[in-house]
C-alpha cells in the first residue's frame, strides 16, 4: 500500500468510527463527505504532532494544558450546535442540517484570546469557582450534565431533550 492508501484507509476508519459514537450519543457529523475527510485528516495530523485531537480549525498550543477545551469534541460544540446548527469547524451538525430541512450559517469563535485564557487560569487556580453552569438531568435514567442547555438527546438512553429538567442553576 502507498502512503496515499494508508492515509485514506486512516481517514475512513476514525470518520466511520467518529460517526457511529456521535450517533450513539445522540449527535450528529456533517453529510459533506469531501470536507469530513479534510476535517478528519486534520485530527490525525494533530493526534501525531501534539498526541491529542486538537480542533483542526483552531490553533493549538501543542500543550495538552493549555489546549483541553478545543480537543475534539471541544467543549464549545453543544452551544454552538444550539446557537448555529454546526459546531465552530462545522464537524458536528444539528439534526435539521443532517436532514438537509436547516442550513448551518458561519459560527463565531467562542473561545476566549490566550491573554484571556491565560488570566482566568490564573485567577481560578487552586480554588473552586462554584457552579457556573446550570445541571440538567435526565428524568428518564438521572444523567446529569452541566451546560447552558440540555442535550438534544440523552447520551445514556437516547431520551429527548424535552425529558431533561433544571437540577441546579448556578448563583
Amino acid at each position: 500500500m502507498s502512503d496515499q492508501e494508508i492515509a485514506a484507509a486512516e481517514i475512513d476508519k476514525l470518520w466511520k468510527r467518529l460517526d457511529r459514537e456521535a450517533e450513539t450519543s445522540g449527535y450528529h457529523l456533517n453529510q459533506d463527505a469531501e470536507f469530513i475527510k479534510e476535517l478528519v485528516k486534520g485530527l490525525i495530523i494533530n493526534e501525531r504532532r501534539y498526541g491529542y485531537w486538537a480542533c483542526p480549525c483552531r490553533l493549538a498550543s501543542g500543550l495538552k494544558q493549555d489546549d483541553l477545551d478545543i480537543i475534539c469534541p471541544c467543549i464549545y460544540r453543544d452551544p454552538d450546535l444550539n446557537d448555529y446548527d454546526a459546531c465552530y469547524c462545522a464537524l458536528y451538525v444539528s439534526g435539521p442540517v443532517r436532514t438537509g430541512a436547516k442550513q448551518a450559517g458561519s459560527v463565531p469563535e467562542r473561545r476566549p484570546p490566550p491573554e484571556r485564557r491565560k488570566k482566568e487560569t490564573q485567577k481560578d487556580s487552586g480554588r473552586l469557582t462554584g457552579l457556573s453552569l446550570p445541571v440538567w438531568r435526565c428524568t428518564v435514567c438521572g444523567y446529569l450534565c452541566a451546560r447552558e442547555d440540555p442535550p438534544e438527546v440523552c447520551p445514556i438512553c437516547k431520551a429527548k431533550k424535552e425529558r431533561f429538567e433544571l437540577f441546579l442553576k448556578p448563583p
